[in-house]
C-alpha cells in the first residue's frame, strides 16, 4: 500500500523546505510507503531551486514543475493525474494544513466506510470580517443553487481513496472548481474539523479579487440559476414594460398630457438598460467557459521533472 501527497506550490521558497520536515516526520511514523509530488505552479523565487535539492535526498520525492503559472486547480489536477497511490492527499506547503492529521484521517479511511477524509475550519478566527461574510454568502448560495454540497470552511486538504481520485481524474473540464467537483462525484466523505492555522511565513497568493473570481467560476461551473434568473428577469421586465405602455397609453387619452413622468421613464429606461446588460454579462459568462472548454487546450504544460515516467501534458 502506498500514499501520495501532492504539494502545489507558488513562490513558497520559504516555507517548502520547513513544510517537507515536518511532514516527513508524520509519514516516518506510518506504515504505508509514500510518495511526495512537489508541483511548481510556475513560481518566480527560488521554490523549483529547494525542490531539486530535497528530491536529490529523497528518492520518494518527486517535483513537476510548469512552464508557466496555470492555478493551482491545474496544480492539483497536474498531482491527481500523477499519482501512483492507494491513498492521495492534497495539501498546502504553508502548513495552514497540519501534517500531524494525517495519521487520523488514514486511521479514518481503514477503519470506517469513507471514500475520503476531507478538513474544514471550525472558525475563520484572524480573518478579515468582510471577507469571512462574503465566503459564508457563497457557502450558502452554492448549496442552494447547485448540485455540489460544499461544508462552509472546507478546505482542499483531504485524504481519498483510489477510486475517488480516479473520478475526480475523469472529470477532465478545463474550468475546474475542484471543491465542487470533490462534492458532485459523491463517495461517503468524513468532515474532519480543526483550528485555523497560520501561515508560517510569506503572504497569501488569494487576494479578495481572485477569491471573487474563484467564486463566480465555482457557481457559474455547477449551476444553472444565473442563466434561469437571467431569463426570469426577462420575462418579468417584459410585463412591467407591457403595463407601463398601458399607464402611458390611457394617461394620455384621458388627459393628453405627453410630457409629464418623463424622469420617472428616464430612470425606468435605465433600469430596464441595467438588467439587460446584467443578463447579457451572465449570458457572457457561460458563453465564455463553453469556448474555453471546446478549443480543449491542456491544463498544464511541464517544462521540468525528476521522473520521466509522468505526461509532460495534461
Amino acid at each position: 500500500m502506498k500514499i501520495s501527497l501532492i504539494v502545489p506550490c507558488f513562490n513558497e521558497g520559504k516555507t517548502v523546505a520547513l513544510f517537507y520536515k515536518e511532514v516527513i516526520k508524520v509519514l516516518s511514523k506510518i506504515k504505508y510507503d509514500y510518495e511526495l509530488l512537489f508541483i511548481d505552479d510556475g513560481s518566480t523565487d527560488n521554490t523549483l531551486k529547494i525542490l531539486k535539492e530535497i528530491s536529490k535526498e529523497n528518492k520518494n520525492i518527486k517535483y513537476i514543475s510548469f512552464s508557466r503559472n496555470f492555478g493551482k486547480e491545474a496544480a492539483m489536477y497536474a498531482g491527481f493525474s500523477n499519482a501512483s497511490g492507494d491513498f492521495v492527499a492534497v495539501m498546502d506547503a504553508d502548513m495552514q494544513d497540519p501534517p500531524s492529521l494525517l495519521p487520523d484521517m488514514l486511521e479514518l479511511l481503514e477503519n470506517n466506510d469513507y471514500d475520503s477524509v476531507a478538513t474544514r475550519r471550525v472558525s475563520r478566527k484572524g480573518e478579515p470580517v468582510i471577507r469571512s461574510f462574503f465566503a459564508r454568502m457563497f457557502y450558502k448560495l452554492i448549496n442552494r443553487f447547485s448540485d455540489a454540497d460544499i461544508v462552509d470552511g472546507a478546505r482542499d486538504f483531504r485524504l481519498m481513496k483510489r477510486e475517488m481520485v480516479d473520478a475526480v481524474v475523469a472529470m477532465g473540464e478545463a474550468n475546474r472548481f475542484s471543491k465542487g467537483i470533490f462534492g458532485w462525484i459523491g463517495f461517503k466523505t468524513y468532515w474532519l474539523s480543526y483550528e485555523n492555522n497560520e501561515r508560517i511565513a510569506g503572504e497569501t497568493k488569494w487576494s479578495f479579487w481572485k477569491l471573487f473570481k474563484y467564486a463566480i467560476d465555482g457557481i457559474i461551473n455547477f449551476s444553472q440559476v444565473p442563466l434561469n434568473l437571467a431569463s426570469w428577469f426577462g420575462i418579468i421586465m417584459t410585463v412591467i414594460s407591457f403595463l407601463v405602455m398601458l399607464v402611458i397609453i390611457f394617461k394620455k387619452i384621458l388627459f393628453g398630457d405627453p410630457v409629464a413622468g418623463w424622469p420617472s421613464t428616464i430612470c425606468f429606461i435605465l433600469f430596464i438598460g441595467g438588467i439587460q446588460l446584467f443578463c447579457i454579462g451572465v449570458m457572457g459568462q457561460y458563453l465564455s467557459k463553453t469556448y474555453s472548454e471546446t478549443k480543449r487546450r491542456p491544463h498544464y504544460i511541464i517544462s521540468q521533472t525528476n521522473d520521466e515516467n509522468i505526461k509532460k501534458i495534461g
